[in-house]
């Protein structure tokens, strides 16, 4: 597409010819033409690399577009709304320097914009043409006292559990390989699958026995699906997007593993009977397999059962030869006739024969194996699980974090003054991230828009160790956080933060005033991870304070600390005084805005799928509340202005 002639100019009967009658000084529409959107408008350089200039019809203004999607964020309105406000509403259309009857656009060219923004890698094209302007302005400097913080979003997405994401994820590649392979060239089993996956569902009422014989029905068929994907002539077709979905699925929620021993699975058995949670399968499971359920309670799927697949005999049909699975249980399971008989017990009596597994078998991963970055949805993948807090207050979602950094102005502002801080970073990852990493995300993107690091930066305990620490001293800059405490490991004794530790000096001093008589230095091999043992071996036995420092099965103490401890113990004892915790009380701020970017402007609920998606929506969003503010600035500083100009003074008659 090309572009339309550009013109910052406003033409006569337009809105910007009526301004003075309409729009007063302090009317946030002519604040927002007057502030906001000349800085818009020098993105236009930029934003030529988005359309091609000698290919298509003539594109919308873009400029338009930027400014639209910035005033819908400000007022927190949809796409269709947006277009009718450029109909009707007149401070919208003066605001962006439109002309009175300029003709409209479809809803959908709002969406289209956002996705050349995503192509062309611009999504902060908004949010740093708003940015740039405050610095300009004066309000925002480039090296300045900032504020960080991380909050939790939800994505546009439900929980689902493990057995809905596999079933959904073989739907849609299911669906998706329909379209792109012929009815000849399907495999064999393809109505099988489509009946199972696609024209049925999983009924909610189910026993968690039959829904634990599901998953490992799934994971046989997702197998087999993509065991025929990988021949070299149907490589065009296995790469589509829901199909390499389904094989990071599978990789993710299931092991294929070699045929097994009766035994050997009899024995995964006992270990689940124990409380060891084990988590096997069966493979080659067809809609022939038949399961003998037990008449016990049901055993929950977290205790999870063992499945044995019999091989099928040289006379059986094919149908019927299909391998069956028999969920064992740590319960009481009843001996069934026949031939299932014999496989029983055979299973009960280890001196019997063994009859191995055919085949692969395909085990469900057990619930510890599982990574974080695992698929919860494939509606959106990009969606992680993470949780915060313990017990009562454990929070968990689906979706991303968000890390918001805000400028810090310590001066104390009059009654009614608007705040002087704003938002210099919107750093959106996935949520199984930690608060360190979003941090290192944060300072990238704040040094790509021009702004140096901050000299002086609050933030919580999440963000604060030891290394941390360490490096924020060698750049000459502070990082004014609490510390976690030491972990109890020891049961109510003493913890490393009772002793005096130099690791400069190779010394430490335990609760009792005795110094270590021995320090010795461990570096790890992949890692380069350095850490320092320290041992008191000959004070130890007669000392008073023995009960509560050394163990019962210890001879004497031993503490290991890591190369920054020094640093990490200098923060833990000084964030208890006084003088710390009033400096802190600068972080407690960045509460507020993060409850006015959830509140006011949708900062919780992501309004798409996708992290890149997102990541424009939360740009979007950051720009809006700066924009709000400033505006509130500018306001109220007009206010301030009338109200301590000088009176004229009145004639006086001759």
């Amino acid at each position: 597409m090309s572009l339309p002639a550009f013109s910052t100019q406003s033409e006569l009967f337009s809105t910007a010819g009526l301004s003075g009658n309409l729009f007063a000084a302090t009317d946030r529409y002519r604040l927002f033409g007057q502030k906001v959107y000349p800085a818009v408008a020098r993105t236009r350089a930029k934003l030529q690399a988005c359309y091609c200039a000698d290919n298509g019809r003539i594109a919308i203004e873009p400029v338009l577009m930027l400014g639209v999607s910035l005033l819908q964020y400000l007022e927190g309105i949809p796409d269709r709304q947006a277009v009718d406000l450029l109909h009707y509403h007149a401070g919208w259309n003066f605001a962006l320097n439109r002309q009175v009857g300029d003709p409209l656009f479809h809803p959908t060219t709002l969406v289209h914009f956002r996705q050349r923004l995503q192509e062309h890698d611009l999504s902060t094209i908004g949010f740093e043409a708003v940015l740039e302007a405050l610095v300009e302005a004066g309000l925002v400097a480039r090296q300045s006292r900032q504020r960080l913080d991380s909050t939790q979003m939800f994505g546009r997405i439900s929980r689902m559990s493990r057995l809905d994401c596999v079933r959904e994820s073989l739907r849609l590649a299911l669906e998706e390989l329909g379209q792109r392979i012929q009815p000849e060239d399907r495999p064999g089993r393809w109505l099988l699958w489509w009946e199972r996956y696609v024209d049925s569902q999983t009924d909610y009422r189910t026993s968690l026995e039959t829904l634990a014989r599901k998953m490992v029905e799934a994971g046989t068929d997702a197998q087999e699906l993509l065991e025929w994907l990988r021949e070299p002539t149907r490589a065009p077709v296995a790469a589509g997007a829901q199909t390499q979905l389904l094989a990071r699925v599978f990789a993710e929620q299931f092991e294929i593993q070699a045929g097994q021993a009766v035994a050997a699975v009899q024995e995964k058995i006992v270990l689940a009977a124990s409380g060891t949670p084990v988590v096997s399968a069966a493979a080659q499971v067809t809609s022939a397999s038949q399961s003998v359920q037990p008449e016990a309670s049901p055993t929950p799927v977290s205790a999870v059962t063992s499945t044995v697949v019999k091989p099928p005999k040289p006379e059986e049909p094919a149908a019927a030869a299909a391998a069956q699975a028999l969920p064992l249980t740590p319960q009481a399971t009843p001996v069934p006739s026949g031939k299932d008989s014999a496989a029983v017990q055979s299973m009960e009596d280890p001196t019997q024969s063994q009859s191995v597994v055919s085949g692969p078998v395909i085990q469900a991963k057990d619930k510890t194996q599982l990574n974080s970055d695992r698929v919860q949805n494939p509606h959106d993948p990009d969606a992680t699980y993470a949780t915060k807090g313990q017990g009562e207050r454990k929070k968990e979602h689906v979706g991303y974090k968000v890390q918001v950094a805000e400028t810090v102005c310590e001066v104390d502002l009059a009654p009614g003054e608007p705040t002087r801080n704003f938002i210099t970073g919107m750093v959106t990852h996935p949520a199984y991230q930690s608060d360190e990493a979003g941090a290192v995300q944060m300072t990238a993107e704040q040094a790509a828009m021009g702004l140096d690091k901050p000299p002086v930066q609050y933030v919580d305990a999440a963000y604060v160790s030891a290394q941390e620490l360490a490096a924020a001293k060698a750049e000459g800059r502070e990082l004014i956080g609490p510390a976690a405490g030491a972990p109890d490991k020891h049961h109510g004794r003493f913890t490393t933060d009772t002793f005096d530790v130099q690791v400069e000096q190779r010394t430490a001093i335990c609760p009792a005033g005795h110094a270590s008589t021995q320090c010795s230095r461990l570096e790890e091999g992949q890692t380069g991870k350095v850490s320092f043992r320290f041992e008191w071996s000959t004070h130890c036995a007669q000392c008073p304070l023995r009960p509560q420092c050394v163990g019962p099965t210890q001879k004497h103490r031993t503490i290991l600390v890591g190369e920054h401890h020094t640093e990490l113990q200098t923060r833990r004892r000084e964030q208890h005084s006084d003088a710390f915790k009033q400096r802190m009380k600068h972080r407690n701020a960045i509460e507020g805005t993060q409850s006015e970017l959830v509140r006011g402007h949708g900062l919780r609920h992501a309004r798409y799928r996708g992290l890149a998606k997102t990541k424009l929506q939360n740009y979007f969003i950051g720009a809006a509340c700066n924009v709000k503010r400033w505006i509130r600035r500018e306001v109220w500083e007009i206010q301030k202005a009338i109200a301590t100009a000088p009176t004229a003074a009145p004639s006086v008659a001759a």
